[in-house]
């Protein structure tokens, strides 16, 4: 999200955010190539929410906990598609930090979703992040899916 000091980021926020990344697969496995798609969080993108989510795997949901009621609405939405998706706990310099149970409570997240810290800023921290969610996605996955990717379950 493109924000620009001291503005409401309902009104700055002009594009989304796309990339591929190849994740190493474990000893010989093959690599997993993902698409990343990072949209908005306002009301007003849902339409793209839509088309994005709908042969999505899995999805992060990158919170920020000096607006951690912004994550609801965004929860809500995977929740209501039953779409894999894990809460990664973004780690700004000035935000306050929570321990994860923490914010897990404040979100009203079952166990079955994984809580993550992380800093957007470090490629290693989002390189775990998108591993665990990998892993949490196929954890999802019928057996007869995960034998249509070559994976095991």
């Amino acid at each position: 999200m493109s924000t620009h000091r001291g503005q409401d980021p309902t009104t700055t926020t002009v594009a989304m955010d796309f990339g591929r990344v190849t994740l190493a697969g474990p000893g010989a496995e093959p690599d997993i190539v993902l698409m990343l798609f990072g949209t908005p969080g306002q009301d007003r993108f849902n339409s793209i929410w839509d088309d994005l989510s709908h042969r999505a795997a899995g999805a992060v949901v990158l919170v920020d906990t000096r607006r951690l009621e912004d994550a609801f609405t965004v929860v809500d939405y995977f929740e209501a598609r039953h779409l894999p998706f894990l809460v990664a706990v973004n780690l700004f310099d000035a935000a306050p930090r929570y321990l994860l149970d923490e914010v897990r409570q404040a979100l009203r997240l079952g166990a079955h979703v994984p809580v993550l810290a992380c800093d957007a800023r470090k490629r290693e921290s989002v390189r775990d992040v998108l591993s665990d969610l990998v892993a949490h996605a196929l954890s999802h996955l019928p057996a007869s899916a995960h034998a249509a990717l070559g994976a095991r379950p």
